[in-house]
């Protein structure tokens, strides 16, 4: 293409000025920890994370241009690559490693080890940054003006604009202190209900309701109307159809895999206990089925991502003395950390695999990472089918480990940790190629930034282990409070496949479910967590989803639609980051045992949950209506 070789960058390629420096990496550490905790939090009690760059960038700039009075917009952005790898790799952890604990939880295991935590963390986010590297020069340089990458790009924009730095970061700090704040009053003091619902005596098994947290509107906000109306598509099936049809057909019938009549199960525990004994199951049918769609789906794009990434890898060797904004970490570098990580997954007891079966992992992530790198270009990180690229690397491992003799719970949790790998390399490979575009635009040296995103991947490693044994021992996954929706589908499908125990018929439902939104041509992986997912989550995504729709529907020009939908999301960033820490808080009085000294002694009925909901909603139309003083 013509126009990237009239692209010239913010920062030109001859002018070095400060980029990673003890600042920006200390700023990127702590930012990698603090929405690497976040985004688990939000990943389990929702089954979505967001992406971190821009939260980053302009916290980022509000601590070194407002606070520090430094100005080098080179450091901003290695901030934000440092810091959104925590988000990344948090979101990878979250769709495998919780099985661990389910299954432990039962007994089957022992709790794994914050050392095993770490070193699959560690392995699947360094070998995602490496296998993104040689596609750079494909993805990032020759195909710009073809693959939008919108975060990236949105990123960028951020930062070019940073003389508004001061104001943006105030509106992610606003939003952040307001979920904490609402956070605790909710669910710390217990003020009022942060979930409100009602079930139908006249239509049993069906229920209403809608969780009244800042991070479900944020959420909604950022993912836009459609996404939101998918997922709550998704609900109403399963809670208005699916649950109504099994309660009105079941009556007195045992269905197995429940254990209870149905009438019981509805006396006992009402329509959740539909959702715990046979939804979970359709939901996960739904959800493997729309993974494997979207692969099949990028097939021809597998491919040609592929024939691109040889063919920049062997111009890169004619390109010893590249220009500051054109240089990589070495091949030779590269292959030193893939080769020993190669050699310590055969040799650590967690992965149950001779030589050849650790060359296959690696093998299998180049491949998802490829995959993640393009589809993320295409249609940005909140959109990347990485769930999906684990249900399919899951099902293969655990048929290689059973058919390889390896079965059992050795076999389970080998499949387990591999499955991890691959989703935390997919997930990272996403992240690292959005930082690159974003450096790529403003200016950045590339072999800064890929360091700068090992750096963020060795704290966020450390720190994830903790993070998931503290939510953990206060909440447990597979609760109301942490449902952790893809974690506890990726547990039973190895468990179905090792053990031949999977309820097929209803795993068929959600496939053929999922079939159907296909052929509708209606994004399969939203409304498959939709149905997953209790209604009132969704519920509670889609009002946020209503005030963006209402947002960019008044009148204006583009322009100004867009600056209060870039306001919103900012705002709704802050209230997601906001909740997600005060999430880990309020684990931690959990852990401690004084999270019920804290509680007060009354509690506002559903009418005040309600109340106060639409006064955040409000708050939120208002901060987006509001222009930015110049």
């Amino acid at each position: 293409m013509d126009n990237k070789n009239e692209f010239k960058p913010y920062i030109p390629a001859d002018k070095i000025v400060p980029e990673f420096t003890v600042t920006s990496a200390l700023i990127g550490c702590l930012l990698a920890i603090v929405f690497g905790a976040a985004n688990a939090y939000l990943g389990l009690l929702v089954g979505m994370t967001i992406s971190a760059s821009i939260p980053a960038a302009v916290i980022s700039m509000g601590i070194i241009r407002v606070i520090l009075r430094r100005d080098s917009i080179l450091e901003n952005n290695l901030v934000q690559t440092i810091g959104s790898a925590g988000e990344s790799l948090a979101a990878g952890a979250i769709f495998t490693l919780p099985a661990l604990f389910l299954w432990a939880g039962e007994g089957k295991i022992e709790y794994p080890s914050l050392l095993t935590i770490f070193f699959i963390a560690l392995f699947g986010g360094l070998l995602g940054v490496c296998f993104m590297v040689p596609l750079r020069q494909a993805l990032i340089v020759e195909e710009h003006g073809t693959l939008p990458f919108p975060e990236g790009t949105a990123c960028a924009e951020v930062l070019l604009a940073g003389e508004e730095g001061g104001s943006k970061a105030g509106s992610v700090f606003t939003g952040l202190g307001i979920a904490a704040v609402y956070k605790f009053i909710a669910d710390g003091l217990k003020l009022f209900p942060s979930e409100i619902g009602y079930a139908f005596k006249s239509y049993a098994g069906s229920q209403i309701g809608i969780q009244v947290l800042p991070s479900l509107a944020g959420v909604g906000f950022i993912c836009g109307p459609k996404i939101s109306s998918y997922m709550l598509a998704g609900g109403t099936l399963s809670w208005f159809v699916l649950m109504p049809a099994i309660a009105l057909f079941g009556g007195d019938a045992t269905i197995y895999p429940g254990t209870d009549p149905i009438s019981t199960i509805l006396a006992t525990d009402g329509p959740s206990g539909l959702w715990t004994n046979y939804i979970k199951y359709i939901g996960a049918g739904a959800v493997a089925a729309g993974g494997v769609i979207s692969l099949i789906k990028t097939f021809p794009l597998i491919v040609r991502t592929f024939k691109q990434a040889m063919a920049s890898m062997s111009k890169k060797h004619a390109q010893k003395n590249a220009l500051r904004t054109q240089q990589d970490l070495p091949m030779s570098f590269l292959l030193v950390i893939i080769l020993a990580i190669v050699i310590l997954i055969w040799l650590i007891p967690t992965f149950p695999v001779n030589p050849v079966g650790s060359l296959i992992i690696v093998i299998f992530g180049f491949f998802f990472a490829s995959v993640s790198s393009r589809m993320v270009g295409l249609i940005g990180s909140s959109n990347n089918p990485v769930s999906g690229m684990a249900i399919a690397t899951l099902i293969i491992a655990t048929l290689l480990l059973k058919v390889t003799g390896t079965d059992g719970t050795t076999g389970m949790v080998g499949a387990i940790a591999i499955g991890g790998v691959i989703c935390i390399i997919a997930a990272i490979a996403g992240d690292t190629s959005q930082d690159l575009k974003t450096g790529f635009i403003v200016g950045a040296t590339p072999k800064k930034q890929q360091l700068g995103e090992m750096l963020g991947v060795v704290v966020s490693a450390a720190a994830v282990g903790f993070v998931l044994y503290l939510l953990n021992e206060a909440w447990g996954y597979g609760t109301e409070q942490l449902p952790a929706a893809q974690a506890t589908m990726m547990k039973m499908l190895v468990e179905g496949i090792m053990n031949a125990e999977l309820p097929w018929a209803l795993i068929f439902i959600g496939v053929f479910i999922a079939v159907m939104a296909e052929i509708l041509k209606v994004p399969v992986m939203p409304f498959a967590v939709g149905m997953y997912l209790p209604f009132s989550l969704s519920a509670g995504i889609m009002a946020g989803g209503v005030v963006r729709f209402i947002v960019e529907k008044i009148k204006g020009t583009d322009e100004e639609k867009k600056e209060r939908s870039d306001r919103g999301v900012l705002f709704t960033s802050g209230l997601i980051a906001g909740e997600g820490i005060m999430g880990i808080v309020l684990a931690v009085l959990a852990v401690l045992e004084v999270d019920s000294v804290i509680q007060l002694p009354f509690q506002l009925p559903q009418l005040g949950s309600l109340i106060i909901f639409i006064l955040l909603l409000f708050f939120l139309y208002t901060r987006c209506m509001k222009k930015d003083k110049k």
